[in-house]
């Protein structure tokens, strides 16, 4: 699979985000606003995921619509976490990517909400 291609499977392609977050935090340059910031993003990156397959097991429609809105609301996190970071010029590209895909996910989810 190219980067270019994005995973029908949700999951897999939230998980995807933030195999990708991780690694551009391990690259970016170690001062105390990056350092602070990363462990935000990487928090924020991972709970995307991590409470959409929590709405995927989800017991009830409303318990359903909460996961959703928070994974809705930690993409937007994510993408906040990414505008703070300093990245080498050599990352740049990369946090511009990775913040149009928090952006497609907050789409996404916010799509699925609308839907339920």
């Amino acid at each position: 699979m190219t980067t270019n291609s994005k995973p029908y499977d949700l999951e897999e392609r939230c998980l995807q985000f933030a195999e990708r977050v991780n690694q551009y935090v391990r690259k970016l340059p170690r001062d105390i606003p990056n350092i602070e910031n990363g462990k935000q993003l990487v928090r924020a990156a991972g709970s995307v995921g991590a409470n959409y397959i929590e709405a995927n097991e989800s017991m009830s429609k409303k318990d359903f619509r909460m996961r959703i809105k928070i994974s809705k609301k930690e993409a937007k996190e994510s993408r906040f976490w990414l505008r703070l970071s300093m990245p080498i010029p050599e990352q740049v590209t990369e946090k511009e990517a990775l913040a149009k895909e928090a952006t497609e996910l907050m789409n996404i989810l916010g799509a699925i909400l609308n839907k339920s």
